[in-house]
């Protein structure tokens, strides 16, 4: 069976598929088997992860379902500093929040990933797998201590390959090769080309001391304080490394048992057996252009790996969910989960830029002329500011004192409430800076909120977006912990390190040392966004319990053949970047459902 190539926009050099191998990734629904044991709906990145460590037993047939193209020859997912170039194109869902209460009424765009790899083929490549309290928070909220720290440790260290720099640097003191696996299949690296700022950051933290105290591995889930950012750049070769370059090798690809269909949007899962409980085995999908739906049967389980907003989304439209909710739009409800959608959960970000005296910053990078000629390294040795993300450095930390909310909303005293990625230049466009202006960056993200949202719909139609509502700012008390983290933000660039670089705010970024609670407000509601780490909306709670949507086994309650393995399945936000926690969660999961299996 030969798969058709898929027709990618021009701008872009796309290579169809690996010809050394059997190849595996078909936009062609004819070319695929009859039969599969299991279906995994979304090939991002967990659901990448399942289809791979499934596929490892040779009687598993695997099927990924993947609504966005392959990933291959897509240029801007390759290059680690192009991430934010897949933003409102082919690769982007392109999704844009309800209006904000927190944000004064404004929406936001929330990027998620609609190409093979999912969002951890475009998202900024930061690798940070939150603390020892975030996992422990969920074994103790599960009943099930596999999900603690201690019990994950060797799944972090299965995925995980850690690799040199893209510049051979030695990075010696800038990890703990200690807390790192180098044998699996995520590449991780450390500060693969060097940025002016570094230095002074560096400097800045030993002159403040205090809570920027140097970190050296905030990985080993105790990451308070200032430290050197990982990334998911494979330094070897300067490339993004993601769920699909890692897992779907051609190595990997040449297994006779895993399919992927690309081009495929998921729109319901379809009833297959009555009484209690039901199963949901028949997806049905829209392939390409087509009008036609198509439908295909698992023989064991369907695993729903569509994320935070597609995986509520699809059960929504398949009558799992809020049964009120449901019938009020319409559709037939057929499992009563009124958890399905709620508790959406997102980490709140402000980029603070500051001018800085400086003409070597991200803007010439992005000076078409010298984008171009850098690409030109990139292409011909895979070295320069092409290898890298946005920031270098990132530091986590707690507010105290009358800022501090009751309850705590962070999993526990060494989980931070706020992190800073330190960046030389801006980090996205910002429509308050003047093109061309040099700035050194200081984003502040809000990484343990006490607000929860929800993902909602309003139509029948299952190809209409959701409404996704996460609830941004929307708490007092995550306010009152933004304003703490911005004053701190000002306060780091008062160090000695920065006299003579850091000249004033850029934009309309007041100064926070003096601002009052109202001017920083007026500054949350105009500029305040995501990090576009949604979370939350299939949580896992323990088995037999009326709330949340899954168990801890993952399997759908009061659905059989039925799990979720992705980001929706956190009771509550991790307080890191949320792709290393992901990883993990779906290589536990993977040898959850192996093990079910093997009796």
């Amino acid at each position: 069976m030969k798969p058709s190539q898929i027709l990618l926009p021009s701008a872009f050099y796309f290579l169809a598929f690996f010809s050394s191998c059997n190849a595996a990734i078909y936009d062609d629904v004819a070319a695929l088997k009859h039969k599969y044991d299991f279906i995994i709906v979304g090939g991002g990145t967990a659901g990448n992860v399942v289809a791979n460590r499934l596929t490892e037993n040779p009687k598993f047939n695997v099927l990924v379902i993947e609504a966005g193209p392959s990933h291959v020859g897509v240029l801007s997912s390759e290059v680690p500093f192009f991430a934010a170039n897949n933003w409102f194109t082919a690769f982007d869902w392109n999704y844009t929040t309800t209006p904000q209460v927190g944000l004064g009424g404004r929406s936001a765009i929330l990027p998620r990933g609609h190409i093979l790899g999912g969002s951890s083929s475009i998202n900024f490549l930061m690798y940070t797998r939150s603390t020892v309290d975030d996992y422990d928070r969920i074994a103790n909220k599960t009943g099930d201590n596999g999900w603690s720290w201690k019990s994950l440790q060797p799944y972090f260290r299965k995925n995980e390959k850690f690799v040199r720099p893209a510049d051979k640097h030695n990075n010696t003191g800038q990890f703990d090769p200690k807390v790192h696996g180098s044998n699996g299949s995520l590449s991780v690296s450390i500060q693969n080309f060097p940025t002016p700022i570094d230095s002074k950051v560096i400097n800045a933290s030993h002159q403040l001391g205090g809570d920027f105290n140097f970190v050296l591995d905030y990985n080993d889930g105790l990451p308070l304080g200032l430290g050197w950012l990982q990334t998911t750049v494979d330094g070897p070769t300067g490339s993004r490394s993601s769920s699909a370059t890692a897992y779907l090798t051609p190595e990997f690809l040449k297994r006779p048992n895993l399919d992927i269909l690309v081009n495929a949007q998921v729109s319901r899962l379809l009833q297959t057996q009555e009484g209690k409980p039901l199963s949901f085995l028949t997806v049905e999908f829209k392939h390409g252009l087509s009008s036609k739906l198509g439908r295909i049967t698992a023989s064991r389980e369907v695993i729903m790996s569509a994320g935070s907003l597609g995986t509520p989304h699809i059960l929504l439209n398949s009558g799992i969910g809020d049964s009120q909710a449901l019938g009020r739009i319409g559709i037939k409800p057929l499992v009563d989960l009124p958890d399905v959608g709620a508790n959406l959960c997102d980490h709140s970000a402000i980029a603070n830029p500051f001018v800085a005296l400086s003409n070597n910053t991200f803007e010439n990078i992005r000076e078409p002329n010298v984008t171009a000629q850098l690409l030109q390294q990139w292409n011909k040795t895979k070295t320069g500011p092409l290898t890298d993300t946005v920031a270098s450095l990132i530091s986590f930390h707690r507010v105290a004192g009358d800022d501090l909310p009751n309850p705590d909303p962070a999993a526990g005293p060494n989980t931070p409430h706020f992190e800073h990625l330190y960046a030389n230049g801006l980090i996205v466009p910002n429509n308050f800076v003047p093109p061309g202006q040099h700035v050194f960056s200081v984003a502040t993200a809000l990484v343990s909120p006490s607000s929860r949202g929800s993902l909602t719909i309003n139509s029948t139609n299952p190809f209409d977006p959701p409404l996704i509502d996460p609830a941004l700012l929307k708490e007092e008390s995550d306010r009152k912990m933004m304003r703490a983290a911005l004053r701190h933000a000002f306060k780091f660039v008062t160090a000695p390190a920065f006299a003579g670089y850091v000249i004033s705010p850029a934009g309309d970024l007041p100064n926070a040392t003096i601002a009052t609670d109202a001017e920083l407000d007026t500054y949350m509601n105009a500029e305040a966004g995501t990090f576009f780490h949604p979370t939350g909306t299939a949580a896992m709670s323990p088995k037999g319990a009326n709330y949340g949507v899954v168990d801890p086994d993952l399997k759908v309650k009061n659905i059989t053949g039925l799990r979720v393995v992705d980001a929706s399945i956190f009771p509550d936000i991790p307080s890191g970047h949320t792709q290393a926690a992901v990883y993990v969660i779906a290589e536990r999961a993977a040898d959850i459902i192996k093990e079910s299996y093997s009796k």
